[in-house]
């Protein structure tokens, strides 16, 4: 068992010299102070020294660790402000179906269901991912459970699309959950119907697909403690310190603190509770805010967080925006899931907490509300100030860009798929070409003076936060596989900042972590090129970390197999 991550007691004995020292290196420091150093020198997990060699000689004794980096390029250990390992892998581990297919056909999800269900007879539910809905268009079909029916009428089935905004089941999965026309909608989602008898078609979206997973078994801890722990493994290989893991309930923090008591949480975890059912139920969330969150409190792990999802989705034309959608239903706008009072209401509760707000805005409507609730929020007395969030920031007004940095709110972005890619092609033909103009507008943010942070969104977008970099400076195909670029990029510099400080910034340790500096935690990844020296087009996506340090610990060794390190070789392939 790990000792306390960081932990040493006041009056306990310490050596006068580092037990680390990192020599020879390019390094970017991430402090505009000092922005290169050749070595640093670490003791009790931070950094004690930097400059040259000679500037750190002091520091370096007989029991020093002394690693050459032989000129390799050093800089701070990024930060992925908003992911779902768990949803991502938890399925594989419980062994749920995977299509494996980037765009299925019906007839392909038809035949993997029935193939899963020919080897699975024991399995009650049929239960995975995913569909496309225009797949089913292109076929010239309608998604949904009649559609289903025909492909497995007998047994429970559910799956979800790929955005996972909606879920399709069938009549029996629908009967499972109890769900009839009588049903009213969730607040936070809503039943597609038939609009003659009201009867539900079988899809289900955003959160109104957890009252189908609230009617199927929930997923067991150690599943859940297998997926995490491979989703942490990959991080820590590709570079990441300290990630955020939205929507988890009762069994993700058991899952997360097994890993920690187990010494396998190699970065820091900002857990978000989730607010409301969105995904799954969370049978103890009043518990759990209330203080049994404190249970699983440690150095590298909190849950001081609540994630909602207060809008949908660009595929089910569910985000919420200041101007209708276009098409035939010229009227619809989307829509929000809590009223504004009760928004406003909440996060100065929770702000009273200490308990950060990140809420899911993909909508320009959406982010304007959700500030207005923070500004509210704001004015009222006995707030803390805590730094909310508002994750996706897909179509911000443009009135709304200074107010990040005027109420201290995160403005997260999720630029991993900010290419000409499948995503984008969808986004443009369904928010339009003005507001695509000016989605994804980080660098208006930044320009604006706020906090501008990343998060993969994984499954929606790949983990790699590595792509996230490139498409932060570019805003083009990684692989050049289509013409042209989108949206506004940023400076290396710029980017960098917003992967690490800022990262730091959103989880309140700017002081203590996010850069290289004395007396700051030893987050700190050695890489395999340049990042200052190379084409950033088709180069930085492909970035190897070699080594991974996380508050002086060598966590990952990517060249050395026989490393006393946590992780060692490639990262695993989890997609």
């Amino acid at each position: 068992m790990r000792s306390l991550y960081e932990h040493r007691p006041s009056h306990g004995a310490r050596s006068a010299y580092a037990d680390l020292a990192l020599v020879n290196g390019r390094i970017y420091t991430g402090d505009p102070g000092l922005p290169w150093c050749s070595a640093l020198a670490v003791a009790g997990g931070r950094i004690i020294a930097r400059g040259d060699r000679s500037g750190i000689d002091h520091a370096i004794g007989a029991g020093t660790r002394i690693i050459d980096l032989g000129g390799r390029f050093a800089m701070p250990g990024l930060y992925d402000m908003h992911t779902h390992p768990d949803l991502a892998l938890a399925p594989r581990y419980a062994d749920d179906l995977d299509i494996g297919i980037v765009d299925p056909t019906p007839a392909q999800v038809r035949d993997a269901v029935l193939a899963y269900a020919a080897e699975h007879p024991d399995r009650e539910w049929i239960y995975g991912q995913y569909f496309v809905r225009y797949t089913f268009r292109q076929a010239g079909l309608v998604p949904g459970k009649d559609w289903l029916d025909t492909v497995m009428p007998d047994r429970p089935v559910a799956l979800l699309d790929r955005m996972w905004g909606t879920m399709m089941v069938n009549s029996l999965a629908l009967e499972r959950a109890g769900i009839t026309a009588a049903t009213p909608d969730p607040t936070n989602g809503y039943l597609e119907r038939d609009p003659a008898t009201g009867e539900p078609t079988g899809l289900l979206i955003d959160g109104a697909y957890a009252l189908i997973h609230a009617a199927m078994p929930s997923t067991p801890v150690p599943v859940l403690r297998a997926a995490y722990r491979d989703g942490i493994r990959y991080q820590s290989a590709r570079g990441v310190v300290a990630s955020k893991y939205v929507h988890v309930c009762e069994n993700r923090l058991e899952a997360l603190h097994a890993l920690d008591t187990a010494g396998e949480l190699t970065m820091r975890i900002e857990a978000a509770i989730s607010w409301q059912d969105d995904i799954f139920p969370v049978r103890r969330r009043w518990e759990l805010l209330a203080g049994e969150r404190h249970y699983y409190r440690s150095a590298r792990l909190n849950a001081n967080a609540v994630k909602f999802h207060f809008d949908g989705t660009v595929e089910p034309r569910s985000s919420y925006l200041i101007t209708p959608w276009d098409g035939a239903n010229t009227g619809w706008a989307g829509k929000i899931n809590l009223t504004p009072e009760h928004l406003a209401d909440m996060l100065w509760d929770m702000d009273r907490q200490g308990i950060r707000v990140i809420a899911h805005c993909t909508g320009d409507a959406a982010s304007d509300t959700f500030l207005d609730a923070v500004a509210e929020a704001r004015r009222r007395p006995g707030g803390l100030g805590v730094r909310h969030q508002c994750a996706h920031c897909t179509i911000l007004h443009g009135s709304n860009l200074r107010r990040f940095r005027e109420l201290g709110v995160t403005a997260e972005f999720s630029p991993v798929s900010w290419y000409p890619s499948r995503f984008v092609s969808g986004a443009r033909s369904g928010y339009g070409p003005e507001r695509l103009a000016r989605a994804y507008n980080v660098k208006g943010v930044l320009e604006a003076g706020g906090i501008a942070v990343i998060g993969t969104d994984w499954p929606v977008s790949p983990l790699d936060p590595w792509i996230a970099l490139e498409t932060l400076v570019t805003r083009a195909n990684p692989w050049g596989e289509m013409e042209g670029r989108f949206g506004e990029p940023i400076s290396l510099e710029q980017a960098i900042s917003v992967m690490t400080r800022n990262g730091a910034w959103s989880m309140d340790m700017e002081d203590r972590a996010g850069s290289l500096e004395i007396g700051k935690s030893a987050d700190l990844i050695v890489l395999d090129r340049d990042l200052f020296a190379i084409e950033p087009q088709g180069n930085i996506h492909a970035t190897k970390v070699d080594l991974t340090f996380m508050a002086g610990e060598l966590v990952h060794d990517r060249l050395n197999v026989e490393s006393d390190a946590t992780w060692q070789g490639e990262a695993p392939k989890l997609w």
